[in-house]
């Protein structure tokens, strides 16, 4: 079966997954397309699906009988209001974080997806596909003894001037988030941020860099620094210490060279080039899912626990220090 996807939102990741439909992946085909600006809805149809539709609203694209399953790519404010339309009609959806803006609308998200019996939702964390995340995650479970700390951290070379402080926990320290909490089959109860001395490149909006410090229902310490103007590069690193030794993220593949009377191997400057195997795989894991009219991968749970984790936060952020404790309603069975 060919899944007949439509697409919400054609900005960049928006664009870069109709070309994996399109182009690399098996078992989809693009045919429906809407953004807010219809040029860039437009350019996608001439220079990727050429035969996809235009729509002018999300909703009218979800409600379309040719359409099977629905990407939500758009502007992280208008998720919610897509996916809970997906459902509504019954349609498989991928939706990019953030599942919705807010821990309530991530949990109406949550209780909609209950109330209709069956997952259709798949949300995009995609670090739970990268090869080395799924290495590491296997050494922790079958090497190095139950986890103790954690220590990690997330850098970007440079943000932009509107990037501003509680973004380092919405739109960075959100992978983090869930993925450990994956990693080590764990949830969070509470929260601290640390802030050192600001870097000379932050701005007047923006305490940069920051430490996270969580402690999860098993006692792990988890310490992640966030540093989105380290300049040097996109890099991503992770170590877990247990019982019985330590296990460390696989750094990306990269030729070593003997230049200028150094040894060095280039670092990623950019987040699409470090995880664009992990996309490919996540959205294929997908297209098989609505093949069979359900979903795979991370739940709509999963973004309402990272959406109430990283409210706490940012709380955090404003209480100098001082712990937030993170507290979970019971888990449906449906996600289970």
């Amino acid at each position: 079966m060919t899944v007949r996807v439509g697409i919400i939102g054609t900005g960049a990741i928006g664009r870069e997954h109709a070309r994996r439909i399109e182009q690399v992946l098996s078992g989809g085909k693009v045919v429906a397309l809407s953004d807010v600006n219809a040029t860039s809805a437009e350019a996608v149809r001439a220079e990727i699906a050429r035969d996809a539709r235009l729509f002018e609203t999300g909703e009218a694209l979800i409600a379309s009988p040719d359409v099977d399953a629905v990407l939500v790519t758009s502007w992280g404010a208008t998720h919610e209001q897509y996916v809970l339309a997906a459902i509504a009609a019954g349609k498989p959806c991928f939706c990019e974080k953030p599942l919705a803006t807010t821990a309530e609308g991530a949990r109406r998200i949550v209780d909609a997806e209950v109330a209709h019996g069956k997952r259709l939702v798949q949300v995009g964390f995609m670090r739970r596909y990268d090869a080395g995340y799924i290495a590491l995650k296997q050494a922790v479970k079958s090497h190095t003894g139950a986890p103790i700390l954690v220590h990690a951290a997330h850098r970007n070379p440079a943000v932009p001037e509107q990037y501003v402080t509680p973004m380092a926990i919405h739109d960075t320290l959100i992978h983090e988030i869930d993925v450990l909490r994956w990693l080590l089959d764990d949830d969070y109860v509470s929260a601290r941020v640390l802030f050192p001395r600001k870097a000379a490149r932050s701005h007047a909006k923006l305490r940069d860099p920051q430490v996270v410090v969580l402690e999860t229902k098993k006692g792990v310490l988890i310490d992640v620094e966030i540093f989105v103007n380290c300049h040097y590069g996109y890099d991503i690193q992770c170590e877990v210490v247990g019982e019985d030794g330590i296990a460390r993220l696989p750094e990306p593949m990269a030729v070593e060279m003997r230049l200028d009377a150094k040894r060095q191997n280039a670092i990623l400057t950019d987040w699409k080039d470090r995880f664009i195997a992990s996309y490919d795989v996540e959205l294929q894991d997908f297209l098989k899912a609505a093949a069979a009219g359900t979903a795979s991968g991370p739940t709509s749970w999963d973004g309402y626990v990272a959406a109430i984790t990283s409210d706490a936060c940012v709380e955090a952020q404003e209480r100098a220090g001082e712990a937030v404790a993170i507290t979970l309603p019971a888990r449906p069975s449906l996600y289970n």
